[in-house]
């Protein structure tokens, strides 16, 4: 940690980031549309997501009619978000899932449940792991978990914050244990946002990064 505890480097970097970028406002969403819009999310932009979901929900006016759609019709739907036939698939298969298991396609119950209850259903609908179930928890339910996406996960390790070689889900335990969870919204969204304004995977801004006094990449002159 470059002669820092991980709970005071964390601190000194939230405070960096807010600064920064300020306190993130988290607007309210449904929590089904959210779902939705983070299994289109993976493994492409925000950009290119968001549109995807702004198309499917003008081509279905509720999610029972997209249920009841052949999935290559919800797949044409969703061409711009990228793997457009799985995530058709995914999607439909846990909405199904919540409607056989609820009697209809809402998810508002899991803000009754504990935690760890919350993120076990999640995690066993069709196409949902635990970047998209912890994000969903966070977002529509304020439950504490921590959210690793891609930039999430790179930032993090460079700065030392996370131990190299960690998969993603256990450096969200990692964060989880030293980011105090009512800043777990504030970090991650700051976090995305330094990750592509700055510390970027290719071409990082080193040099003018304001978290480089705490970074150990910068400061042990390493490459990132």
């Amino acid at each position: 940690m470059v002669g820092q505890k991980a709970s005071d480097k964390v601190g000194e970097c939230i405070c960096i980031l807010e600064e920064l970028y300020g306190l993130p406002e988290v607007d309210e969403i449904d929590p089904v549309d959210l779902l939705v819009r983070t299994i289109l999310s993976q493994n492409t932009s925000d950009i290119n997501s968001l549109r995807a979901f702004a198309s499917l929900k003008r081509a279905y006016g509720d999610y029972e009619s997209l249920l009841s759609t052949r999935a290559e019709e919800v797949a044409e739907s969703i061409r711009e978000g990228g793997l457009a036939e799985i995530k058709a698939r995914r999607i439909q298969e846990a909405l199904m899932r919540i409607k056989s298991d609820r009697g209809a396609i809402e998810i508002g119950f899991l803000g009754g449940m504990e935690k760890e209850a919350a993120m076990s259903y999640l995690l066993s609908l069709p196409g949902v792991g635990p970047k998209t179930a912890s994000i969903v928890l966070l977002f529509a339910f304020g439950m504490p978990f921590m959210p690793v996406d891609t930039h999430v996960f790179r930032v993090s390790q460079r700065l030392g914050l996370v131990a190299p070689g960690l998969s993603p889900e256990k450096a969200q335990k990692a964060l989880e244990e030293i980011v105090p969870p009512e800043r777990y919204s504030s970090f991650h969204l700051n976090l995305i946002s330094h990750g592509r304004l700055v510390c970027r995977a290719r071409g990082p801004k080193c040099e003018e990064c304001a978290l480089k006094g705490c970074c150990d990449f910068f400061l042990q002159g390493q490459k990132p």
